[in-house]
């Protein structure tokens, strides 16, 4: 019996090591980012792309008040409820004092300064896929804007997805850098892809999840139950959306439907973010959404 005992513990203590080793949250060489500088101008068509005013300007904020990233947005769940940080130039509520090695490891691999896992409410498994430099002049640009003191608002999660250390294993399962769709033709396409699967995860709204919250990508942008359950985001597929490439293209610049309806809801903050591209960059998610396959979802 004590030798049974023995090798019992031997392998809890085993097993307990291969998890901790599996779940350890991972971070970029800083090799990775040697010569690269960030430039505010054009981290400043990374953060529109990216929507993050989106997410972290606060609640009803407009106009030059979206530049001051206080967070405080709550983000309902089945999981619970996830509230968007303070990312603002503030030192010691915000993040004035990251480096550009700091926020790669946010967007690229979901790891914080501290070293632990951010939960995927932040969409860093789409950001996986952005690239170094785009992320470095993000960052300069970042640095620009105005400091907020407005402290994080904590997640309200309860056990067991209060658990950390549980999310490494949610990102060996799905926080992957390749592309959903892997073969597409022309440089137009390839940065349609980019902006749709990298900066502006569009995936992360309009493709359904499993039980585990991972996304669906055999059925990529069908349309999903919203994460609250309630209601659903469309898909946009050319299953489901038969507007032409020119149609989405405006849309995304006015917000103007082909039936001259008005965008609304999520997507109206979606709409603000995309007019501020450039036209080039529309007609490229307009050209890669026509071009993802057709699939329809109920």
């Amino acid at each position: 019996m004590y030798r049974f005992l023995r090798i019992i513990v031997l392998l809890a203590l085993v097993g307990g090591l291969g998890f901790w080793l599996l779940t350890r949250p991972t971070t970029e060489p800083e090799s990775n980012l040697a010569g690269l500088e960030g430039d505010a101008a054009r981290g400043e068509v990374i953060f529109y792309a990216g929507g993050c005013a989106s997410c972290h300007a606060r609640e009803g904020a407009s106009g030059e008040e979206k530049l001051v990233l206080a967070g405080g947005m709550g983000f309902p769940s089945a999981f619970g409820t996830f509230y968007a940080p303070n990312i603002s130039s503030d030192p010691e509520a915000g993040i004035g004092t990251w480096s550009a090695l700091d926020l790669v490891n946010a967007m690229k691999h979901g790891t914080s300064p501290e070293g632990q896992h951010y939960y995927p409410a932040f969409p860093y498994t789409s950001y996986a896929r952005a690239d170094l430099q785009d992320i470095v002049d993000l960052h300069a640009f970042l640095q620009t804007l105005p400091a907020d003191a407005t402290p994080s608002k904590p997640h309200d999660v309860g056990f067991p997805f209060n658990i950390r250390r549980s999310l490494g294993g949610w990102k060996l399962l799905f926080l992957k850098d390749g592309w959903v769709i892997e073969d597409v033709e022309g440089p137009q396409l390839e940065r349609g892809r980019y902006l749709v699967e990298a900066l502006g995860h569009c995936g992360e709204c309009h493709t359904p999840r499993n039980a585990l919250g991972g996304l669906k990508t055999g059925e990529w942008l069908a349309g999903a139950v919203n994460p609250d359950g309630k209601g659903r985001t469309p898909g946009i597929t050319p299953a489901t959306l038969d507007w032409s490439a020119g149609d989405v293209a405006e849309y995304l610049s006015s917000g103007f439907t082909p039936d001259f309806d008005s965008v609304g809801g999520h997507m109206a903050a979606v709409v603000e973010n995309t007019a501020q591209l450039s036209q080039e960059d529309r007609d490229a998610i307009a050209a890669y959404v026509k071009a993802v396959p057709e699939v329809a979802k109920e």
